[in-house]
């Protein structure tokens, strides 16, 4: 179990805390962390009891465990640890989706869930709802750096989405709150519009037409 020091220099809203018994995963989450601003990195954990130890020391608000470590699983650490401190956020990752394993999560109260290996877009998509719902608590809007982020992370799953042609909810979804900016770019927009044609949306496609041709 290693505690990180924080940096002086450095504000941050996300106090994290990584458990994987896989030194690789633990190097690879902390790099990814590095690229979030708003993310403090706490202390890592190789195992269930450490997590647990680690949780009570530091109060994080994010927790990133995995599913198999040795001296206590990760469910049972999320279990745990929910008990004694609802507030936390946990992520719980795995090597694969098991559906099984899945529903335990979310019974024992996992915020999300990630199949390792996971991408800097998905881990920066979960902090970011992780500091949203810390603003709304706060009763203040989500703006500044953080909306910057989250823009600049919608226009990243945008290009993707756009280059694989897919048009189910997860993308309209996308696409859709990119529209919300008034100064959309009109390329995101002609993007959605075909989105509308292919699944047939008419009502929406005429609200977007009237948009593109102001």
């Amino acid at each position: 179990m290693s505690q990180v020091q924080a940096s002086p220099t450095r504000t941050r809203q996300v106090r994290v805390i990584i458990a994987d018994d896989i030194q690789a995963t633990r190097h690879s989450t902390s790099l990814m962390l590095n690229l979030l601003p708003e993310t403090e990195l706490v202390g890592t954990a190789t195992n269930g009891v450490e997590a647990i130890q680690l949780v009570k020391q530091h109060r994080p608000d994010l927790l990133i465990l995995d599913v198999n470590m040795p001296k206590m699983d990760g469910i049972s650490a999320l279990s745990e640890i929910r008990r004694l401190y609802p507030e936390v956020k946990c992520v719980v990752i795995s090597s694969e989706r098991d559906e099984v394993v899945l529903a335990r999560a979310k019974k024992a109260g996992a915020f999300h869930f990630l199949v390792k290996p996971f991408t800097s877009e998905e881990l920066v998509e979960v902090v970011t709802r992780i500091i949203q719902t810390q603003e709304n608590r706060n009763g203040r809007p989500v703006t500044g750096q953080l909306r910057d982020r989250r823009d600049v992370h919608l226009r990243q799953l945008a290009s993707t989405y756009a280059k694989m042609h897919r048009t189910d909810d997860e993308a309209l979804a996308v696409f859709e709150e990119l529209a919300e900016n008034p100064y959309c770019e009109e390329y995101w927009l002609k993007s959605l519009a075909m989105i509308y044609v292919i699944r047939m949306k008419w009502s929406k496609l005429k609200a977007l037409a009237a948009r593109l041709e102001e």
